[in-house]
């Protein structure tokens, strides 16, 4: 624990290859999450496993069940992403200095890892998000917009509001938003810029799966290494194998 931040950190008993990857949990869950053999990080790790592969080292982090790495702003609970930047050197100081960092999310940590990567392109070398909240529409935009946006992409109502109204906790006007947009973000992007994994079921209740065509479209179009994995199924349905192989090429 440092702070209100809190880590675990994972090394395989085979080893590992230099690297340290971050993972950003989903909404609902917490740092003890990696490699629970009833989540799909489990699937991840033995994956490496069976192919003989040594992964990276993994610091799974958590400010709590629900949290948006927001920079600081006005809101009180805003100024997150700078405090993970600036815990980075300590967290290392327990991992040793990593050959790359590597950002993994899912869902609320896909958005957040694209965040984070996407405002500090220098600092990581991949980005692998899966699911993340990535929308067209602003939280901030008329209610007639977030309304086309739900017919638009299929979202259940209840679960595309759950995630627009609360990001009001973080980000207090559309200037602030467009700081944490990954469409937005992407605009700055270069070739040099951390390489993308990005996912997305096709039926995905939360109506990610528009946002994060158009960021992948968006990024392969700068320049940006982007493998795109739309996928046939709901929220978070993950093609393990592809994504395994992302981290440690």
């Amino acid at each position: 624990m440092s702070g209100k931040l809190r880590y675990c950190i994972y090394r395989a008993a085979q080893g590992t290859n230099g690297d340290v990857l971050y993972h950003l949990h989903g909404r609902n869950l917490d740092e003890r999450i990696w490699n629970d053999d009833t989540y799909l990080t489990s699937l991840l790790q033995a994956q490496w496993q069976d192919h003989g592969e040594l992964p990276p080292t993994v610091v799974s982090l958590s400010y709590g069940s629900t949290w948006l790495l927001s920079p600081r702003g006005e809101r009180a609970a805003s100024g997150l992403l700078e405090d993970l930047m600036g815990r980075l050197p300590e967290i290392e100081s327990r991992t040793g200095v990593p050959r790359h960092r590597l950002l993994l999310g899912e869902s609320m940590g896909g958005l957040n890892v694209l965040i984070a990567g996407l405002s500090a392109p220098r600092s990581f070398t991949k980005i692998a998000a899966l699911c993340p909240g990535v929308y067209v529409d602003s939280p901030f935009g008329p209610l007639t917009n977030m309304r086309a946006g739900i017919e638009r992409t299929g979202a259940n109502p209840r679960m595309a509001l759950g995630i627009w109204l609360p990001a009001r906790k973080y980000i207090a006007s559309e200037a602030e938003w467009q700081r944490i947009s990954p469409l937005s973000l992407i605009e700055r992007a270069r070739p040099d810029f951390p390489a993308l994994y990005l996912s997305n079921g096709l039926y995905d209740a939360f109506g990610n799966y528009e946002g994060t065509r158009l960021l992948a479209q968006r990024a392969a179009e700068r320049g940006v290494r982007t493998e795109w994995r739309p996928l046939y199924g709901g929220h978070c349905a993950t093609d393990v194998a592809s994504l395994a192989s992302f981290l440690v090429d």
